[in-house]
């Protein structure tokens, strides 16, 4: 059992409950019970080794990497727990199954909530982590939790049914074990990767054909291992290294990284698109949009700080959004707009490309760039798992993204 000073004790609870109201402030939280098992859970427990400041700070803490350097678990950012806790709504009482146990931390805050007669079962594939995950429950006092080894994809039938499922790692697919063992009036929350680097938080819920969403968030998540894995890699663009591309599975086929080594010194092809958007709001769904429509989606374009003094021009500071063809490539840019309506200041998408079809590429996102802006900007979004085959029409906003069991309808209401 670990134990700390009464200081140490002290210093912990003031943090818990500052980020507790940071979190609630920036609304985050807004149920009584998520708000209770932030201000109860004691991270410490959970992160062993980590400074209180960093356990307590709204940043992910990545806990493990691969033979090859990659992070493969972490402890998720508060504000992204706290939104996933809110979508999935558990109450006391209930079971609830987790896929992807990691430090064991978001297993305990659901325990919290489903209380003394609620249950909670999380499986993870590596069994340290499994290990890691029991021990720091265990300190914490936290007693209505399993921790199994196993496949996350395959659920655990042996509890089954469940009232709730969530997924804190991301797949491609909603599995079907989890359709399976979960209630008739459950609610699964699980990040769906969609299309290239397009993914979303989705709550479903079961309707008349199908399973329909009641809210999606933009997050992004380490992908889930085993049998439903969802593997990505990284392809540098630069014999520096310092500009790299994420390449998922369903793009391996499209990127090939010996003819993209070198592109970004190619002749550049800028464009703007016209398409403005208010400083402080969210690309998130004109980012969905081009994801959906472009021929190979879009890719997380890394660029570091001596990239940037080379020329290279991203949309944000870590980097930009980016798409390619054979030796070409695209990617997203801004600059200052001219303020809108209500005097606020904005920002006007731009796109840069470079190889031999950098230029058509080019002005093929920014086409779809402002298709979004005129026809789908302002319209609400829904994801469904239909029952029977569903017919896309694009042009209409409603795509189909074929998976091997359950295709996910994506649609522009």
């Amino acid at each position: 059992m670990t134990t700390l000073s009464n200081g140490a004790s002290t210093s912990a609870e003031r943090l818990r409950n500052n980020l507790t109201d940071r979190l609630l402030a920036q609304g985050a939280i807004h149920t009584d019970a998520v708000e209770t098992a932030f201000r109860t859970v004691a991270r410490e427990h959970f992160l062993p080794g980590v400074p209180l400041e960093a356990a307590y700070a709204d940043n992910p803490t990545y806990t493990k990497a691969d033979g090859s350097g990659t992070r493969i678990s972490a402890a998720s950012q508060p504000a992204i727990v706290a939104l996933m806790l809110e979508q999935l709504a558990a109450r006391p009482g209930e079971r609830v199954f987790e896929a992807g146990a990691g430090t064991g931390v978001n297993a305990a805050y659901l325990a919290t909530i489903v209380g003394p007669d609620g249950h909670v079962v999380a499986v993870d594939v590596d069994d340290d982590l499994v290990d890691g995950a029991r021990k720091h429950l265990a300190d914490a006092g936290i007693v209505n939790v399993d921790v199994v080894l196993g496949d996350g994809a395959l659920g655990h039938p042996h509890a089954a049914p469940f009232d709730r499922v969530i997924a804190t790692v991301s797949t491609s697919e909603m599995p079907t074990a989890w359709l399976h063992q979960v209630k008739p009036s459950g609610r699964i929350v699980l990040p769906l990767r969609l299309r290239g680097t397009a993914s979303r938080v989705i709550a479903f819920e079961r309707g008349e054909s199908g399973w329909v969403s009641l809210d999606d968030q933009l997050a992004v998540f380490m992908p889930l291992r085993g049998s439903m894995g969802d593997a990505r890699r990284t392809v540098a663009l630069t014999h520096h290294g310092d500009v790299t591309l994420q390449v998922h599975k369903d793009q391996a086929d499209v990127v090939d990284a010996d003819l993209l080594l070198g592109v970004l010194d190619t002749e550049r092809h800028g464009v703007w698109t016209g398409v403005t958007i208010p400083a402080g709001t969210t690309y998130e769904y004109q980012d969905l949009y081009l994801a959906l429509r472009l021929p190979n989606s879009l890719m997380r374009m890394s660029v570091t700080g001596t990239a940037r003094e080379r020329g290279i021009a991203p949309m944000f500071g870590w980097g930009a959004m980016a798409t390619v063809h054979a030796d070409s490539l695209a990617y997203l840019t801004l600059r200052p707009g001219e303020p809108d309506a209500d005097g606020r200041k904005t920002y006007e998408t731009g796109v840069i490309g470079h190889g031999l079809a950098g230029a058509t590429l080019a002005d093929l996102v920014a086409e779809e760039i402002r298709a979004w802006s005129t026809g789908f900007r302002d319209r609400p979004l829904r994801f469904e798992l239909p029952d029977t085959p569903a017919t896309a029409d694009p042009n209409a906003g409603r795509f189909v993204l074929d998976r091997p069991r359950h295709p996910i309808t994506v649609i522009w209401e």
